[in-house]
């Protein structure tokens, strides 16, 4: 299920934040509160309109590419780019994308989005399409009918897709949950309803009242830790005395590694410019331009009326930024933790904070980066086992009953770790079983507690990751581990297996979909050597690896067809940042990963992109009620001739090198 910030919590999560930062000094800094203020101001002083403008997204129309890397290599702050933002904004029922200068004080461009799909979805309009219910007679009828307490009903906003209609209208559905009892609402779904508002106009278009379901009771539900018989464990305590992080602004040092951390209203926590300090080269070393969620798809399998159209692209319909919570300290964080704030604009326009959206700390968990005992030596046992020290970027957003944890890990050897955690409430279905055996008919999932049925649904991440490996001119890799026979007699085996490479040359050939575990995939540089002669390189390393079900031709899988494969690779390209496009509610899948690539575009030796899916199928079980034990699944890019040997042996001591 995907909704934004619900009833329960209209906009407790963020603070509005006023004072005046200090003016950023870096190109790829997040606009500050100052500067979202700026563009408030500009915009509402030069658009004049006969209805309210809505601001829908703002957040920095990033410097072009070469201008960064100028300004990286010179280190040069007077040099900076003019900062600039990208807005959305909706007036006289129509879309507008506009360019701010903010060093000008001026609108650089303002054009009228003509294609399909709708912006992102905000927190302000859904909590008012919530309440609508509760002044609409045909909804305190179905209420009063159902013996419910109307102070105990909650309503949450959905989105409803897109299945092959033409001209649609900015609506969702506004469904019911029962509390009484509970503040798991999530167990407790008010079937047979179905509410249909129109945000343009911001009323009630469709209300249709079907049959009275069982409403699942509210007993065993409660999951809070202060309302158990004993305490669930203890708070993370974890002080370190090894390496020290280093926060200034939004650039983050610690061990050999510098990256830039930011937060955006959709893509939520930004990682760019992460390089490495080789100690032997004595030069920093660049790895990632940029990395970021790039889309979240949650469909779920339940074809009745209240259900099919539950098929969600999270992160371009709600925002993965706009449904980033505060960090809990000592809960989701350790007491070492580094905290980071978020700044967003609000429906009005108006500078907004949360708190906490992001946490840096270093984390020991046991775990050794390398060891060794020798044996061999007679008369003596070596032993060499050294602890592995990481440190972890996190943040979490919410949609509604889903929880998604998102670690950024960089390890002392050059690896970087990414790992999505699954937690929160099921999507549950009220119906009329009590018991397995009671059911005779196809439920889409599996009965979990009396009256619930979880349904079950797909999680699909893709995450876009700008690699640039000792530069921008790269290329992608495929190492294919090969079974071969043995010819002749000079062996007596009769197989072996060998590595063969091919260079892949357009993004058609790139697309991969996989399983066979038989493949590496390398991202190379192939006019940087190591000193045998090896391209340097990182490759990408998936854990388990899940792909859709769905056939290509549903409506919910065209939008998602980024999904298809686990492994894209396009050309850098400024304007594709997300896997679903810019324009996701309701979008026609017409402007995605899936249709840029069609292109087939050549991608040897260039600046490319590697977008990885990773993936979850979830068929509910009972100890998934009634909160979900967390569920992670990550890959991990890991360096593969980058360095001449392990990194961390004979390291000359880290100093601030430019990168060149």
């Amino acid at each position: 299920m995907a909704s934004s910030l619900n009833l329960l919590f209209p906009l407790l999560l963020i603070s509005i934040f006023s004072s005046i930062s200090i003016a950023s000094y870096h190109p790829l800094d997040p606009l500050s509160p100052s500067e979202l203020t700026q563009v408030h101001t500009i915009l509402k002083k030069s658009i004049t309109t006969r209805r309210n403008m809505t601001f829908h997204y703002v957040g920095l129309d990033e410097p072009d590419k070469p201008f960064v890397q100028s300004w990286l290599s010179n280190n040069n702050i007077k040099n900076i780019p003019p900062r600039k933002a990208f807005v959305i904004v909706r007036y006289d029922g129509k879309t507008h994308e506009i360019v701010v200068d903010l060093s000008t004080n001026s609108i650089s461009s303002n054009k009228v989005y003509k294609g399909s799909g709708y912006p992102l979805l905000t927190p302000e309009e859904q909590t008012v399409a919530n309440e609508l219910p509760f002044k609409y007679p045909p909804f305190l009828a179905s209420m009063k009918k159902r013996g419910l307490s109307l102070k105990e009903v909650v309503c949450v906003s959905m989105s409803i897709g897109w299945f092959g209609e033409g001209k649609t209208s900015r609506v969702v559905k506004v469904v019911g949950y029962y509390m009484n009892g509970t503040v798991n609402l999530y167990m407790r779904p008010i079937e047979g309803i179905t509410i249909t508002v129109d945000l343009d106009q911001m009323k009630i278009v469709e209300y249709l009242d079907r049959e009275i379901v069982t409403i699942p009771k509210a007993e065993g539900t409660e999951y809070r830790e202060s309302k158990q018989d004993g305490p669930l464990g203890s708070t993370i305590s974890m002080k370190m005395n090894g390496q020290k992080i280093n926060v200034s602004g939004h650039t983050v040092r610690w061990d050999n590694w510098e990256f830039h951390v930011s937060f955006d209203m959709r893509g939520g926590a930004m990682l760019s410019l992460a390089s490495f300090y080789d100690p032997d080269k004595d030069e920093r070393r660049q790895v990632i331009y940029q990395g970021h969620v790039a889309e979240l798809f949650v469909p779920y399998m339940d074809l009745t009326e209240d259900w099919y159209y539950r098929t969600f692209f999270d992160s371009g319909e709600f925002g993965a930024g706009l449904c980033t919570v505060p960090l809990e300290p000592l809960r989701d964080c350790p007491e070492n933790a580094v905290y980071l704030d978020g700044h967003f604009v609000g429906l009005d326009g108006t500078p907004a904070k949360i708190p906490n959206a992001m946490c840096l700390f270093e984390r020991y968990a046991g775990n050794t980066l390398w060891r060794h005992t020798e044996t061999a030596i007679a008369g003596k046992l070596l032993t060499e086992a050294i602890p592995e020290t990481t440190l972890v970027v996190r943040s979490v957003f919410t949609l509604s009953n889903y929880d998604y944890i998102v670690d950024w890990e960089f390890k002392r050897t050059g690896t970087i770790k990414i790992t999505t955690g699954l937690s929160g409430m099921l999507e549950v279905r009220a119906d009329k079983y009590t018991h397995a055996d009671q059911i005779k008919e196809e439920v889409y999932g599996a009965i979990i507690a009396e009256n619930t049925l979880g349904t079950n649904h797909d999680h699909f991440l893709s995450f876009y990751l700008d690699l640039d490996i000792d530069g921008q001119a790269n290329s992608f890799v495929k190492n294919k581990l090969t079974t071969k026979r043995v010819n002749g007699n000079g062996s007596k085996r009769k197989s072996y297996w060998t590595v063969v490479s091919e260079t892949v040359k357009t993004e058609s050939e790139a697309k991969l979909k996989l399983g066979s575990g038989n493949t590496e995939l390398l991202v190379v540089n192939p006019n940087k050597k190591t000193n045998v002669g090896n391209s340097v390189g990182y490759r990408l390393v998936p854990e388990s690896v899940v792909g859709p079900l769905l056939s290509e031709d549903d409506y919910p899988q065209i939008r998602a067809a980024f999904s298809n494969y686990n492994v894209w690779v396009t050309p850098y390209n400024k304007s594709e940042k997300y896997a679903s496009g810019i324009y996701v509610d309701q979008g026609h899948g017409d402007d995605t990963l899936a249709v840029w690539t069609l292109r087939d575009r050549e991608i040897e030796n260039k600046d490319i992109v590697v977008w990885y899916t990773l993936g979850f199928h979830h068929a509910p079980h009972q100890e998934d009620f009634p909160i979900m034990p967390t569920l992670t699944g990550g890959f991990e890019l890991r360096p593969t001739n980058f360095f001449d040997h392990n990194p961390l042996l004979n390291s000359k001591p880290s100093k601030k090198v430019n990168l060149t």
